[in-house]
């Protein structure tokens, strides 16, 4: 037997075993690189006064997924696509979530075949969102306009109505008579006027006279027995 053909059955023995490390090694860097459900991770937290659910994904490979929100009751409440990297990628679910309730992630990629729910899913925490409440504005009062007292008007006496009503005045049967009239009496009547001859005026010059004559005969004897004496 030669040397040679032993030297080269040796060197293929050699190099068989280390193509098989070689495949090995790169088929464990490849299963160890692919994307798997242990790459993901979710989370309930507040977002000021807003609930969300945050899912992180840290596949090196950057395998895109898609990620599926279920409530309780098993409701789809919506889905994302994350690509992952090695420090890890987020996307976030806006969700209005009440403490301790339980949500269930679903992640699905076409490589891989990726087709699970995140283990444990997501809890909320035991206190809600803190909700501030809005400062009302302050508002200025307004000043009231300055009004004038008005003038208060003079009090007028009220006239005290006697209880007894007074006795109304007679109502006269017939009107109050005519003034006399001094008109003068038409031509021919048998009345005069006032000023003017009635039919007396002859008497009364008679006893006139007679007056006269009776008192001139008195003067005359008073005379006479006057003489005498002296």
């Amino acid at each position: 037997m030669s040397v040679t053909p032993r030297i080269s059955a040796r060197a293929a023995r050699f190099a068989g075993v280390a193509a098989a490390a070689t495949a090995l090694t790169l088929g464990v860097a490849g299963t160890a690189s692919a994307c798997n459900i242990s790459e993901f991770s979710a989370k309930a937290s507040c977002v000021g006064d807003k609930g969300v659910i945050t899912v992180t994904d840290v596949d090196a490979s950057g395998t895109p997924a898609t990620v599926t929100l279920f409530d309780a009751a098993g409701k789809d409440l919506g889905s994302q696509v994350v690509k992952g990297t090695r420090e890890g990628a987020t996307i976030t679910f806006e969700q209005n979530w009440a403490p301790n309730t339980q949500y269930r992630v679903h992640v699905k990629t076409d490589k891989y075949d990726v087709d699970d729910d995140i283990k444990g899913g997501v809890t909320t925490p035991g206190t809600a969102c803190a909700t501030e409440k809005p400062t009302p504005p302050v508002t200025e009062k307004p000043t009231p306009p300055v009004t004038e007292k008005p003038t208060p008007a003079p009090e007028t006496s009220t006239p005290v109505e006697s209880a007894t009503p007074a006795p109304s005045a007679p109502e006269t049967e017939s009107a109050a008579a005519p003034a006399p009239d001094n008109s003068a009496s038409p031509a021919g009547g048998s009345d005069l006027a006032e000023t003017g001859a009635s039919s007396n005026t002859g008497l009364f010059a008679g006893i006139a006279a007679a007056l006269v004559v009776a008192g001139g005969g008195v003067v005359f004897a008073l005379r006479k027995r006057g003489a005498a004496q002296n």
